[in-house]
C-alpha cells in the first residue's frame, strides 16, 4: 500500500476520496433519506457509529481472521453494530426510525463501509484505521448535509423539520410554493446530479486557471538561430 501520513488518512475521505461525491458509494441512503436535514444527520450518525466500531474491531482482530473467510467475518462484525444502531433508534428516536428505519439494516451491505474494512482497516494499525473511519464518516456527513439542506429548503421551504429543538424554521413565509418533487425520491437524483455538475464545473475551472497561470512559463523563447 502507498505510504500515507495520519493527516492524509483523515483528510482523504473528506474531500479527495469523498465516498458519495467522488467514489459514488453509499448512494442508497444518500438518495433515500436526505429529504430533511434531521434525517440526514441521523443516518450520518448511524453510519459513523457502524464505521468506527467495525474499523476498531477489524483492525484489532485482523491477525486472527482467516483470509479465506475475511469478507464474511467483516459482514458479521458490521451487522452487529448495525443491529445495535437499529435497536437504539427504535427505542429512543421512534419518529426518526419511522422515516429511516427501513434503510438502517441496509448499512450492512453499504459498499463504503465494507470497502474501507477490506482496503484499509484490515491492513493498518488501529489508530490509523480509526482516523480513516472518522474521515470517511465526515465526508459522508458533509455530502448528506449538502443534499438534505438543499432538498428540504427547496422542497419544503423549511429547515430542521422534525427536530425536537429548535423545530422547523420557515424560511420563505406562507406564500412560498415548495417544489414537492425535491423531497420525493426523484428529488434525490436531481439533487445529486446538480451537486456533481457543480463540482465538475468547479474542478474544470480550477484546472483552467492553473493552466493559464503556468502557460507563460511553459513557452520557450526561440534562440537567434532557431528564429532564423
Amino acid at each position: 500500500m502507498r505510504a500515507t501520513t495520519p493527516r492524509q488518512d483523515f483528510i482523504r475521505g473528506i474531500w479527495d476520496e469523498n465516498p458519495v461525491l467522488v467514489q459514488l458509494l453509499g448512494l442508497c441512503p444518500a438518495l433515500a433519506v436526505t429529504n430533511t436535514v434531521y434525517n440526514s444527520l441521523a443516518m450520518s450518525g448511524a453510519t459513523l457509529f457502524v464505521l468506527f466500531g467495525s474499523s476498531l474491531f477489524i483492525s484489532t482482530l485482523k491477525k486472527l481472521i482467516p483470509h479465506e473467510v475475511r469478507i464474511s467475518t467483516y459482514i458479521l462484525i458490521i451487522a452487529t453494530f448495525v443491529t445495535i444502531v437499529d435497536m437504539v433508534f427504535q427505542a429512543t428516536l421512534p419518529l426518526v426510525y419511522k422515516d429511516i428505519g427501513a434503510f438502517i439494516p441496509l448499512i450492512v451491505v453499504n459498499c463504503m463501509i465494507l470497502g474501507r474494512q477490506e482496503a484499509f482497516a484490515a491492513k493498518r494499525p488501529v489508530g490509523r484505521a480509526l482516523l480513516d473511519a472518522l474521515g470517511t464518516a465526515a465526508g459522508f456527513t458533509i455530502a448528506m448535509l449538502m443534499m438534505g439542506t438543499f432538498r428540504e429548503v427547496v422542497g419544503s421551504g423549511t429547515l430542521f423539520e422534525g427536530t425536537p429543538w429548535p423545530g422547523a424554521i420557515n424560511l420563505f413565509g406562507p406564500n412560498y410554493e415548495p417544489w414537492v418533487v425535491m423531497i420525493s425520491p426523484p428529488g434525490g437524483f436531481f439533487t445529486l446530479g446538480f451537486i456533481l455538475l457543480f463540482l465538475g464545473w468547479w474542478e474544470t475551472r480550477k484546472a483552467q486557471k492553473r493552466e493559464i497561470r503556468h502557460w507563460p512559463h511553459s513557452v520557450r523563447v526561440p534562440t537567434g538561430k532557431e528564429a532564423a
